[in-house]
């Protein structure tokens, strides 16, 4: 099945440091592609993956569940971590949620994560009978695109498999559970207003989570696909600036050169 313009995987070779990027359920690297592009600029080895059932179209991705987008993030880190002496994770929304997962399995190997918007449980009044619906009711509604600067469209699907979204449901209890697993120095960027992830799910990652390194930023400007909203810009230079102060000479200064 062709991929959709602009949600191809994407890998850039740089310096020693590395860092993985995990996008979001439904999306695509489109919404953290340009983020990858910047880390790139700066020297930075990245790894920007596609999820599998993610990037074609809704069908493939009701035949795929949370081990399927789980063991491809889980891959791609392994890789890094042959190649780079150090590795960060950053995720948006159940990107988040991967990124938290990862840190919870793999502790000292990841040297910080950054997460945004991140995920924590499915919402809505149909939550609780996914395990039922999920028979009778093929998809519903998507949730792409919850962006506020005009003009700008989040490539995804315009239909979620309720299959997918029950898989998804799993895995964020799952999550929840592993929180107090992670140590790694956080920064946890969320929008003030965000129509797919409420801010109680930043608050409950903040106040399990065991890592004693920990900011937390308001996005005042974006809702839930920040990192293609009118914060992007400052999630961008926080990120750089944690991995700077934690990898100290990974990020080039001032380079415009990319992969």
């Amino acid at each position: 099945m062709p991929v959709l313009p602009g949600a191809e995987p994407y890998r850039h070779e740089g310096g020693e440091v590395g860092v993985l990027l995990c996008h979001g359920f439904t999306g695509s690297p489109q919404s953290l592609r340009p983020w990858a592009e910047y880390l790139a600029e700066r020297g930075l080895t990245v790894s920007l993956p596609l999820l599998p059932g993610h990037g074609t179209r809704w069908q493939d991705l009701q035949i795929t569940g949370w081990q399927d987008w789980y063991a491809e993030v889980d891959r791609e880190l392994r890789e890094l971590l042959t190649r780079c002496a150090e590795v960060f994770v950053f995720g948006l929304s159940m990107g988040g949620a991967l990124t938290l997962r990862l840190a919870a399995q793999h502790g000292d190997a990841i040297r910080g994560i950054v997460i945004v918007n991140p995920a924590n449980k499915v919402h809505g009044l149909g939550a609780p009978v996914l395990p039922v619906v999920r028979h009778l009711i093929r998809t519903t509604e998507g949730v792409t695109s919850d962006i506020a600067k005009e003009g700008i469209e989040e490539v995804g699907y315009d239909r979620v498999p309720l299959q997918a979204a029950h898989s998804l449901r799993n895995f964020l209890r799952l999550v929840d559970g592993e929180l107090p697993q992670v140590t790694q120095p956080m920064v946890l960027l969320h929008s003030l207003q965000d129509h797919v992830v409420p801010p109680v799910d930043s608050a409950r990652i903040l106040g399990r989570v065991s890592s004693l390194d920990v900011t937390e930023i308001l996005l005042e400007q974006s809702y839930h696909v920040a990192t293609l909203d009118h914060d992007a810009e400052r999630i961008f230079q926080e990120s750089c600036a944690f991995v700077d102060r934690l990898a100290p000479n990974a990020v080039r200064k001032g380079s415009t050169t990319g992969g």
